[in-house]
């Protein structure tokens, strides 16, 4: 079962080139944590397959792994995961 996903905006540290290409460099969440942007694959336009909304949508590494990041107007958001309680993740046994 795939996780359940919210939109998360988040803030983006980014470099505009001289020819106004933009290349985002980090994302940093609310509580302050920063994740560092390794590579930049791909730019399209595209919508979120996990939740609402879309615009540019940047495919990144972040810590290894391929996730997406969203351009949205002057917005920026991910497809955060939505944790679960751990009584709703453990499977119930019953006799």
């Amino acid at each position: 079962m795939e996780p359940s996903c919210k939109k998360a905006y988040v803030s983006v540290n980014l470099d505009v080139d001289e020819q106004g290409v933009i290349c985002p460099r980090l994302i940093r969440w609310p509580n302050g944590r920063i994740f560092p942007i390794e590579r930049l694959k791909h730019k399209c336009r595209a919508a979120s397959s996990k939740v609402s909304g879309g615009g540019i949508r940047y495919t990144i590494v972040v810590h290894g792994k391929e996730t997406f990041l969203f351009q949205e107007g002057n917005k920026w958001f991910v497809e955060a995961k939505v944790e679960q309680p751990c009584y709703q993740r453990a499977k119930r046994h019953t006799s």
